[in-house]
């Protein structure tokens, strides 16, 4: 089954349905890359506050539970990516299972996301803290990275 985002006519807005024209998700602006980003982090919050996680003012404690139940959720979900593809050089019978391992790269961005939002950060701040980490890791790049600094990035 193909989705697809279909916008609605006039409205600036687009709905997500399958191939078949049945809904399968929300109306949604149409938006930039940034504003999707924003967007990602704004429906990561109101899910997780569904499920009665609140990441606005949590004590150093709770933050230490759920940045351990989500590295945890996320280990999990690598294994998963890892069983997506035929790992086992013994096993002849499998294959690369490619729309799975990218439902379970979604499944990342979800914890991910919300690992962001445990540490009090939004959208706007991982893409700052991205731009400045991709800078540290070119020019490990082109220095040869044969040390370590362990200060390059503490401006992050």
């Amino acid at each position: 089954m193909t989705r697809l985002m279909q916008p609605c006519a006039g409205s600036g807005l687009a709905i997500f349905r399958s191939a078949v024209g049945s809904v399968w998700g929300t109306v949604v602006p149409v938006q930039s890359s940034i504003d999707q980003w924003h967007e990602l982090f704004r429906m990561q919050k109101s899910l997780n506050e569904r499920i009665g996680v609140k990441t606005d003012g949590m004590t150093d404690e709770e933050k230490t539970q759920w940045v351990l139940n989500y590295c945890r959720a996320m280990t999990q979900e690598i294994a998963e990516l890892t069983d997506s593809v035929p790992w086992k050089w013994w096993a002849k019978y499998q294959k690369f299972d490619e729309q799975n391992a990218r439902v379970e790269v979604v499944d990342l961005f979800h914890f991910l996301i919300s690992l962001a939002q445990v540490l009090g950060m939004s959208a706007e701040d991982v893409f700052q803290a991205y731009l400045k980490k991709n800078e540290v890791n070119l020019k490990r790049q082109d220095s040869g990275y044969s040390t370590k600094d362990h200060s390059d990035s503490k401006h992050i």
